[in-house]
């Protein structure tokens, strides 16, 4: 298997969901996949903190869940495919998860949707 090789021109401001971020985000990764079955759901929703603590997520990771602190989460290596999921489990969609990972309030960021040529 051939190594990734640093990226020669990266984006600024823009994270790039390589072999380094997946590494850092596993753990919370895996917790939010788990989410797509719906006895997980319900067993998330009966003790968060037991779920969280059964895929070995750092007292970190934990407070960005319990504080649903998206961009943080994003810092850490978890993949917006992923928390999307999570979302969905505590009642955040993806716009408001968006507005909270741009510094936006969700009706600006709505606003921003709505602008012409947004996509």
């Amino acid at each position: 298997m051939k190594q990734q090789l640093e990226s020669p021109q990266p984006i600024p401001d823009t994270i790039v969901f390589d072999l380094r971020e997946s590494h850092k985000g596993y753990r919370i990764n895996k917790m939010c996949n788990s989410l797509i079955d719906e006895s997980n759901r319900a067993a998330y929703k009966a003790d968060e903190e037991a779920y969280l603590e059964k895929y070995g997520l750092t007292e970190k990771e934990k407070e960005l869940v319990r504080n649903r602190d998206w961009a943080g989460l994003n810092d850490t290596g978890a993949n917006i495919y992923y928390l999307i999921k999570l979302g969905f489990v505590v009642g955040h969609g993806l716009y408001r998860i968006g507005a909270q990972m741009r510094g936006e309030s969700f009706e600006d960021f709505l606003a921003s949707r709505r602008a012409k040529g947004a996509r």
